[in-house]
C-alpha cells in the first residue's frame, strides 16, 4: 500500500510521480519492439508515425495531474491506435495473452484518475470509459478471441480503477484521523488553558481573602494604638508590632501568590511546589489569637473528636473563620464574637457558628444584612461559593438581640 500511495503522489510529490512514470512508459514502448519475438508476430515495423504514438503514450502522464480525464483520454487514444496499427501485439490473439506496456500505461492512467478525482468522474470512467475501452479492444481482436480479449482488458481496467479508489479511500481515512489528532489537541490545550485560567481565578480569590483581612487588621490596630497611645503607651507598642507583623505576612503571602501568577510555562503550573501552602482548620486559633491583637474579644472553643478533612474542606473552614472575623471587626468593631467549632461522627459533619454581640456603639456603627452581605462584593458571596463547592449549607444573618451570626455546615460523608 505504501507503494500505491507513492504512486499517487502521496507519498512523492505528483509532478515527480507524474514525470517518472511518462520516463517509465516512454522507455518501455520504445523497448518493446526489442522484447517481442519476432516468429509469429504480424507487426509492423518501427517508424516515424510508431514513435510519434509511443511518445503522445507518455507525454500523457506528464500532464496528469493537471487534467487526469484528458490525460486517459489522450493515453488511450495512443494505445489504441498502436494496436490497430499493428504495432504493438494483441492482448489475446493466437499466440495467447499479451499485456504489454500500453495496456500497462491505460491501467496505470485509470489508477491515476481513481486516485486523483472525486466519485462522480471515477464513477463515469468505472461506468463508460473502461466498458468502451474493452469493447474497442475486443474489436481490434482476431475473430475467434475477441470475447477473452474483452474480459481481459475489463479486468485489468476495473482491478486498476478499484485499487484507485482504495488507495483513495485509504488517504481520507489517514487525512481525517490526521484532522481528528489536531482537533482533540486543540481542545486537550484549550482545557489546559482554561484550567490555568481557573487556577488563576482561585488564587485570586485567596489573595483577595488575604489581602482583605490583613489590612482590616492592621486598619483596627492601627485605630487602637492611636487611641491607647497616651494612655498605656506600652500597648501601643504592642499594637504596632502586631501592625509590623502582619504588614510583613501580608507582603509575604502576596510574593507567594504573586510568583504563581506570573508563571507562564506548563510545567511550572502544573509543579505543586510552586502552590503557596494553604491554612488548615489547625491554623484556626493562630487565627483567632491574630484577632484578639486588634481589640476583639473572641471567646473559642471546640468540641467532638476532630475528622479527616479534605484539603479543600480545610481550606474553606478557615476562610469562613477568617471572613466571618474580618466581617465583625469592619462593622463591629472590639466586641464580643464566639467561635464554635463542632465536630459531629453521626453524620461525619463539621458545624462553624461565629456569633458576634454587635457594636458597642450601634448608632454610628450600625450594620445591616445588605452592608455585610456586599459589602466590597467578595464576603458572603465568597463563603457561599466555598460552602457550594465542598457541598455544605451556610445560613447568615442578625441575631434577635443584636449582633450578627454566621452558621456553616461542612457535610463529611
Amino acid at each position: 500500500m505504501t507503494a500505491i500511495r507513492s504512486l499517487a503522489g502521496h507519498g512523492i510529490p505528483p509532478a515527480v510521480t507524474d514525470t517518472g512514470l511518462a520516463v517509465l512508459v516512454f522507455g518501455s514502448c520504445l523497448a518493446l519492439p526489442q522484447i517481442v519475438p519476432a516468429d509469429g508476430q504480424a507487426l509492423r515495423t518501427p517508424d516515424t508515425w510508431w514513435f510519434g504514438l509511443v511518445l503522445l503514450t507518455a507525454v500523457g502522464f506528464a500532464a496528469h495531474r493537471r487534467t487526469p480525464l484528458a490525460s486517459l483520454l489522450i493515453t488511450a487514444s495512443a494505445a489504441t491506435v498502436l494496436q490497430g496499427l499493428s504495432y504493438v501485439p494483441q492482448v489475446v490473439g493466437e499466440q495467447g495473452m499479451s499485456i504489454g506496456p500500453t495496456n500497462l500505461a491505460v491501467a496505470t492512467a485509470v489508477f491515476l484518475t481513481a486516485v486523483r478525482r472525486g466519485p462522480w468522474l471515477t464513477t463515469a470512467v468505472a461506468g463508460v470509459f473502461i466498458p468502451l475501452y474493452s469493447l474497442t479492444e475486443a474489436l481490434l481482436a482476431p475473430l475467434g478471441h475477441r470475447l477473452a480479449a474483452l474480459a481481459t482488458v475489463a479486468v485489468l481496467l476495473l482491478a486498476a480503477w478499484a485499487f484507485g479508489r482504495l488507495a483513495k479511500a485509504r488517504a481520507a481515512i489517514r487525512d481525517e484521523a490526521v484532522e481528528r489528532a489536531a482537533a482533540l489537541e486543540r481542545e486537550h490545550t484549550a482545557n489546559a488553558r482554561a484550567a490555568v485560567m481557573h487556577e488563576r481565578a482561585r488564587i485570586a480569590r485567596e489573595l483577595h481573602d488575604i489581602v482583605a483581612h490583613n489590612v482590616s487588621l492592621m486598619v483596627v490596630q492601627t485605630i487602637a494604638a492611636d487611641r491607647v497611645q497616651d494612655r498605656t503607651p506600652e500597648k501601643a507598642h504592642e499594637l504596632h508590632a502586631a501592625v509590623e507583623q502582619t504588614g510583613r505576612d501580608t507582603v509575604t503571602e502576596l510574593r507567594r501568590l504573586l510568583d504563581v501568577l506570573r508563571t507562564e510555562e506548563e510545567e511550572d503550573r502544573a509543579d505543586p511546589s510552586k502552590e503557596p501552602p494553604q491554612p488548615t482548620v489547625d491554623a484556626v486559633p493562630s487565627l483567632v489569637d491574630s484577632v484578639r491583637a486588634t481589640g476583639l474579644d473572641v471567646d473559642f472553643a471546640v468540641s467532638g473528636r476532630p475528622l479527616a478533612l479534605p484539603a479543600g474542606t480545610h481550606l474553606t473552614a478557615y476562610r469562613i473563620v477568617q471572613e466571618a472575623l474580618t466581617n465583625t471587626l469592619k462593622h463591629a468593631g472590639p466586641t464580643l464574637v464566639r467561635v464554635h467549632l463542632a465536630w459531629s461522627d453521626q453524620p461525619a459533619r463539621l458545624t462553624i457558628r461565629i456569633c458576634d454581640d454587635g457594636p458597642a456603639h450601634p448608632a454610628p456603627v450600625a450594620r445591616n444584612a445588605a452592608v455585610v452581605g456586599h459589602g466590597t462584593g467578595h464576603g458572603l458571596v465568597g463563603m457561599r461559593e466555598r460552602i457550594g463547592a465542598v457541598g455544605g449549607t451556610l445560613h447568615t444573618g442578625p441575631r434577635p438581640g443584636g449582633g450578627y451570626c454566621v452558621h456553616a455546615v461542612l457535610d463529611l460523608t
